[in-house]
């Protein structure tokens, strides 16, 4: 498992403990049976997408100790913050931690 998948997976198991309703995101392109591209999910969207107790929309995007938010990734997360959302990066579990503890307006 990549650095940045172990995050995922950490934050993950974290956020269900915690109560939220949450899912691993993906997004890209592959290749069908007859190599034409099809792409899926929203370019930029983070890696984790759910709800918080109390209905509050997160994501979460995670990243390696060194990895580098790309502009569409900064511009989805800019957005879900400007929308009243909690949008977070993540380089461990323990920066969702205090993420949710600091910015959600508590546990439900």
């Amino acid at each position: 498992m990549t650095e940045e998948g172990a995050v995922v997976k950490a934050c993950l198991e974290y956020l269900n403990i915690y109560g939220a309703f949450v899912w691993r995101n993906n997004s890209g392109a592959l290749k069908d049976e007859t190599k034409r591209p099809v792409f899926f999910g929203k370019v930029g969207s983070s890696d984790i997408l759910g709800l918080l107790p109390g209905g509050r929309f997160i994501c979460v995007e995670c990243k390696s100790k060194k990895g580098k938010l790309s502009e569409k990734q900064k511009d989805f997360l800019a957005e879900v913050e400007r929308l009243g959302g909690l949008a977070i990066v993540a380089r461990s579990v323990d920066d969702v931690i205090e993420a949710v503890e600091s910015r959600h307006c508590r546990k439900k």
